[in-house]
């Protein structure tokens, strides 16, 4: 087998350790170095530094649609291409250039999250199921045709973090199960159905912005979701912003206190009301600060009861 590997964060390692075990890779294709760190060091992209390690030629466009890699692949005489958390859309040239076209390892069970965060919003949403899906790339965002799923429970309190952790693991497995039926021609395409689909857009920091007018329930979800990236974070005493790492559901019954209420703020924790229920802030870090428990918060004098969480600087509680 003869192949090409797309892919550009550590995310996408496994799957190419599986691919190199498996074929002969032609070359690798990531995206730039890109500058990193408080320095601004330019970086090689997780992806690169494993490909070069294992003694791969690397490619880095930084435009695809103009040809230029298309004829690259092509004069490579390739079998396949697999993708995997590249990170940009793939032109019909290239889609078409490999003689089975391009295989796509997508981070949940399509039809659903399609898109560049699929993992994040699986977990915002509640799902309690995610996982892969080996799939036949067409010109469009995540619409092809679907060789195989590979579904893994979901936590009710894991974080994307976490998931993404496990997934990426299972994308090695997935390349090293899926790959060699798709050469021997063992699979048999399934078209998505389009009613069923739904989005998983590209992350925003203000995404992070945590709601206390929605169910605990959904609160605790959006904080794991956006654990690690972009972060959850909440406005406390003069609007100063306070990351949530770790949240718990405490009651999920209705409460007469406002969204955002601190109803509780002692050695035991800090509480806050939703609509309806409570969470728990079970971790928190202030601006320029080190991340400390509730109980922390609380005792440094950061939080007391009756405070009210996620107002604007100029408003004040009522």
């Amino acid at each position: 087998m003869r192949a090409v590997f797309f892919g550009t964060p550590d995310f996408a390692v496994p799957a190419l350790e599986a691919l190199a075990s498996l074929a002969e890779i032609a070359f690798v294709v990531c995206q730039p170095d890109r500058p990193q760190g408080r320095g601004l060091t330019l970086t090689a992209p997780p992806v690169k530094q494993r490909a070069l390690e294992l003694g791969l030629t690397v490619v880095q466009p930084t435009k695809l649609r103009d040809g230029a890699l298309a004829a690259q692949m092509r004069a490579a005489e390739l079998d396949v291409a697999l993708v995997i958390a590249y990170g940009r859309i793939l032109p019909v040239d290239v889609l078409t250039a490999p003689r089975l076209g391009c295989i796509n390892v997508h981070g949940s069970l399509l039809p659903k999250y399609r898109g560049a965060a699929p993992i994040t919003w699986a977990v915002v949403n509640g799902e309690r199921e995610s996982g892969l899906t080996l799939m036949q790339m067409d010109a469009g965002m995540d619409t092809g045709a679907m060789l195989e799923r590979f579904p893994c429970p979901l936590g009710p309190d894991e974080t994307a973090g976490e998931l993404s952790a496990r997934l990426r693991e299972l994308g090695g497995e997935v390349v090293r199960v899926g790959l060699p039926k798709v050469l021997a021609g063992g699979y048999t395409a399934e078209p998505q159905d389009d009613g069923q689909a739904t989005l998983a857009p590209i992350l925003k920091k203000e995404d992070g912005r945590i709601d206390f007018a929605r169910p605990a329930r959904q609160v605790h979800d959006h904080v794991r979701g956006m654990t690690p990236w972009p972060g959850a974070f909440t406005s406390g005493r003069g609007g100063s912003t306070v990351k949530v790492l770790a949240t718990k559901v405490l009651d999920e019954r209705q409460t007469l206190a406002a969204p955002g209420t601190v109803v509780q703020a002692d050695k035991l924790g800090v509480l806050v009301a939703c609509a309806p229920g409570f969470v728990e802030l079970s971790r928190v870090q202030l601006e320029g600060r080190k991340p400390v428990t509730g109980a922390e918060w609380s005792g440094g004098r950061g939080v007391a009861e009756n405070d009210r969480l996620g107002l604007p600087k100029e408003a004040k509680a009522t």
